[in-house]
């Protein structure tokens, strides 16, 4: 009889079976789970954004306009005083800047299978090539290419940034090796006087020349060796740094007795772009002087030819820093 009650498993159609499928369970526990008002309530209340901290407001930088041998053409240009200190973050070390090719064979060779060193070295040659020829020239019209007005007082020290070390051969008789800047400059208040042409050296000439500004040689003569004059001519072109060389009997006799001949420097590599930027060296026509202490900070510079109060500017810039310079050396 038990056999005979049995029900016999129903077969389903296909339609039936569609309907009995469905994925609505899934969907719903895909959905994340909602949380109550009270639960987000109490995160509000618990949780606190932190204020915004207040942007910082950094001076706008007076060789921002400045015209260039690259980037955009200026039309029009007016220099204005420097409104804070020009340099670099980092002390100078003698070494650097020196554009020697340190690397060794198996550095060279990885450089040379790394595509993406080949691209740094083609953007590179290609912001060489594109800089018009003519641009810094064309840049004198601007105030005779006068760059930035010398600030009407020193930097503060703490604050001041560094002269860059840079590396060439000087006027000495006895060692034709170059030479680093920075043991030179370090330990001493100096004025140094960058340029590349008889143009610009002519405009630095203004600012520390016998004729222009007599009080400084005066100065740097009654120091007794506490204070210098460095000169530094960068020459690129290799055909301009031959013609240097021939002529460097005559600049023995410009620069003076044989104690200044360590202190003329014919620089041919290592001034790279963040060194001009850093420094203001933006018109390679032009002359830059500055005033550095004995820790080689930038305190004071100008550019171009001088004027009036410039030359003053310099003269008590210079008087103030050898003041410092000893009363540092009394209390040690």
């Amino acid at each position: 009889m038990s056999l005979l009650t049995r029900q016999q498993p129903r077969l389903l159609c296909l339609l039936c079976q569609s309907r009995a499928f469905s994925t609505s369970y899934r969907r719903l526990a895909a959905q994340p789970a909602k949380s109550t008002p009270k639960a987000n309530a109490a995160t509000t209340t618990t949780t606190t954004k932190p204020a915004p901290l207040a942007p910082k407001v950094i001076a706008p930088s007076p060789l921002a306009d400045a015209p260039r041998s690259y980037g955009r053409r200026v039309e029009e240009f007016t220099p204005t005083p420097l409104s804070r200190p020009i340099g670099l973050p980092y002390p100078p070390q003698a070494g650097q800047n020196t554009g020697i090719d340190s690397r060794t064979l198996k550095q060279r060779r990885d450089d040379f299978v790394d595509y993406d060193k080949h691209l740094e070295r083609r953007e590179y040659l290609k912001n060489k090539i594109s800089r018009p020829y003519f641009r810094d020239w064309g840049n004198l019209k601007f105030h005779k290419g006068k760059t930035f007005i010398a600030p009407p007082r020193l930097f503060k020290g703490e604050l001041s940034l560094f002269f860059p070390n840079l590396y060439g051969r000087t006027l000495l008789k006895t060692d034709k090796e170059p030479r680093d800047t920075t043991p030179v400059l370090q330990g001493r208040v100096s004025v140094v006087s960058v340029f590349s042409s008889v143009w610009a050296e002519n405009q630095c000439k203004t600012f520390v020349s016998r004729e222009s500004n007599p009080a400084v040689e005066q100065m740097i003569a009654e120091s007794g060796g506490r204070a210098q004059h460095v000169r530094v001519n960068i020459e690129e072109d290799p055909l301009k740094a031959l013609l240097v060389r021939l002529w460097m009997g005559s600049l023995r006799r410009q620069v003076g007795g044989e104690e200044n001949y360590g202190r003329y420097f014919l620089v041919r590599k290592g001034v790279s772009d963040e060194i001009r930027e850093g420094v203001g060296l933006l018109n390679s026509k032009v002359g830059y002087t500055y005033l550095l202490d004995p820790d080689c900070r930038i305190r004071w510079a100008g550019s171009g030819p001088s004027e009036d109060h410039e030359r003053d500017g310099l003269v008590k810039g210079l008087q103030r820093l050898l003041l410092e310079d000893e009363a540092k050396s009394k209390k040690r």
